[in-house]
């Protein structure tokens, strides 16, 4: 009854014409933004989160923008791999390996719209799910004491890499310089300037907004100078051979692969509540589970609804599901979420056990706004197929000298600093560098945002235990926090080999052997 009563309080808040609108262009652009092959969700907020800022948005209009954004790029990451074969973005790998043959088989409209639906199934539940465990998971965060968080920090950087990371060291690598990055600045506790180099700018640190445009959104434009009209023109080639076909999926298709929604649904939320999980592992789990339940003719990776349904189910419940331990405990879900944790930080408002009696009008508001958006992005996204197919045309030389205005405008604007672009343009820089070298960029960013929490809280601890290391261990708590984070370092290495038998082209010429 608590919880309808707030979520109640939280329509009151999301039905002003202001956060509706919001909404509304959040999905818009979301939709675009997780259509464009590359971009993906955490690189779509991350370019805009600068707009936010201009626009003077207060913190629940600029969260529901952003959630927006994120619930629109999920929903548009289907678009490039059903119709190119080119996914929007990691979650969407699983949508091609379907999705890409029932477009070659004429029926892409159908792929679109079923992939839509099953999209609205996972977000539906998802958020219905985040409103009734965010509470609760609160209840729990109260017998968090200091020692309990800094477990749970090493959890979150544990499982960082993603559970699917085919490369833990490097993952490692890249939290370890996250957290480097986080110890510049002044010591709050000696007031000793650390990694400073004498320069005054850096005495408050690097401002992590400025660290995640550079990283993500200019690092972007990096890589397409590299590689410039390479990617542009095989969209364009591939795109001509697409037909769109039939609209709506028959009614007796969408019973057919209701119940792989429903299990995508599930697997895919408890997927999204690990913190550093994320889509790519709901995704792939929906698609693996729904190709081990497989019956009759084995016709996954030729055109199968199922095999387009259980992943879009999956890596949308996992993007409802990763706002849970962002909301409830402090500690970002997914690479997405840790953007919209730096948002949250920049407008002084600290997700975690508080934020419910706090600010709850920004979390019940975010929580009703999100379902009136996934109502949104149905109905954007099943008549405007036409459009955002046109939109993939869009060349990328085009599209990047935005993303850079955007980026520089943006970041002057919060900051009125050169010496801010000129770190932003450094950090570009080196997110171009980890990405040739194939490190991943969430890690970094999550050291930067949760370094300097994580410090403190293992300094609290060691003060009241008087120097004793063992109270990190003392509670049964932490112990079982301890053992799910080595869990979460190592089952990555037993998850890559079962990576490669799912590989997309390797699954392809499986079943056309087996169908031979």
């Amino acid at each position: 009854m608590q919880t309808i009563s707030a979520l109640a309080d939280g329509f009151a808040v999301a039905l002003t014409f202001q956060n509706m609108a919001l909404a509304l262009l959040g999905c818009f652009l979301g939709t675009i933004i997780g259509a464009l092959p590359g971009l993906g969700p955490s690189n779509g907020v991350a370019i805009l989160i600068p707009l936010a800022f201009t626009l003077g948005l207060p913190a629940t209009p600029a969260l529901i923008l952003l959630t927006s954004i994120y619930f629109g790029a999920m929903y548009g990451g289907r678009i490039s791999s059903i119709l190119l074969n080119i996914p929007g973005d990691e979650p969407a790998m699983m949508t091609t390996l379907d999705g890409y043959p029932m477009a070659q088989q004429g029926r892409a409209g159908e792929a679109l719209a079923l992939s839509g639906i099953a999209s609205f199934v996972g977000s539906f539940f998802a958020i219905c799910g985040l409103a009734v465990l965010a509470p609760q998971l609160v209840k729990v965060a109260l017998l968090f004491g200091p020692a309990e968080y800094f477990a749970l920090y090493v959890l979150a950087f544990a499982t960082l890499g993603g559970v699917t990371s085919r490369n833990q060291a490097k993952s490692a690598f890249a939290a370890a310089l996250g957290l480097g990055i986080a110890m510049i600045g002044v010591d709050q506790q000696t007031g000793v300037p650390r990694l400073t180099f004498g320069e005054i700018h850096l005495y408050d640190g690097i401002d992590f907004l400025v660290a995640i445009v550079g990283l993500f959104a200019l690092s972007e434009v990096f890589t397409f100078l590299e590689h410039r009209g390479s990617d542009v023109d095989k969209a364009e080639s591939k795109d001509d051979k697409v037909k769109i076909g039939r609209i709506l999926p028959q009614w007796k298709m969408l019973r057919f692969t209701s119940g792989s929604m429903a299990r995508g649904t599930v697997i895919g939320f408890l997927a999204g509540v690990l913190p550093g999980a994320g889509a790519s592992l709901g995704s792939f789990l929906a698609y693996g589970a729904e190709r081990s339940l497989k019956n009759g003719k084995n016709t996954f990776g030729k055109g199968d609804p199922r095999g387009v349904a259980a992943p879009e189910a999956g890596n949308n419940a996992a993007a409802g599901g990763a706002l849970v331990p962002m909301l409830a405990l402090g500690v970002p879900g997914s690479g997405t979420t840790a953007v919209l944790l730096a948002m949250l930080l920049a407008l002084n408002i600290t997700p975690g056990p508080l934020l419910f009696t706090q600010n709850p009008d920004v979390v019940w508001g975010l929580i009703a706004a999100l379902m009136i958006g996934n109502v949104m992005l149905l109905l954007l996204n099943i008549p405007m197929v036409g459009l955002f197919v046109r939109l993939l045309l869009v060349p990328s030389r085009y599209l990047m000298p935005a993303v850079a205005m955007i980026s520089f405008v943006g970041i002057y604007g919060i900051s009125g600093s050169v010496f801010d672009l000129t770190v932003m343009i450094l950090f570009g820089l080196g997110g171009w560098a980890l990405r040739k070298l194939d490190v991943p960029l969430v890690p970094v960013i999550m050291g930067v945002l949760l370094g300097n929490q994580m410090e403190v809280n293992l300094r609290r601890a060691m003060t009241i235990s008087d120097g004793e290391w063992s109270t990190l261990f003392a509670s049964p708590l932490s112990i079982g926090l301890w053992l799910v984070a080595i869990a979460g370092f190592a089952l990555p290495i037993v998850l890559s080999r079962m990576n490669r038998r799912i590989d997309p082209a390797k699954l392809r010429s499986e079943e056309v052997s087996e169908g031979d």
